[in-house]
């Protein structure tokens, strides 16, 4: 699977994105099992509503945080995250 940088992202209606509160912190629960995430990750996925493309994810995230640079990162985890179906995009 290849990250197309134009089309938008958003998070698989296979897998549901939630706070943990027992264990204060995000979590991915899917059919097999679940995957904790660091505050980084929530953070980027909890931008994939569908509407945003990569550079759109980063410039929220860049903004938010007042920060620069964040590109090659968010980047490289919504390429993990798409090889593990956490996200998806469409391509009309």
């Amino acid at each position: 699977m290849t990250l197309h940088p134009d089309l938008a992202i958003t998070f698989s209606p296979l897998h549901r994105l939630q706070w943990e509160e027992a264990q204060q912190k995000y979590i991915i629960l899917y059919p097999e099992g679940m995957v904790e995430l660091n505050q980084s990750s929530a953070e980027i996925l909890k931008c994939c509503n569908g509407e945003r493309n990569v550079q759109h994810i980063i410039d929220e995230l860049e903004t938010k945080f007042a920060t620069s640079g964040l590109a090659k990162d968010i980047t490289a985890f919504l390429n993990v995250a798409l090889e593990n179906s956490w996200i998806q995009q469409k391509v009309d």
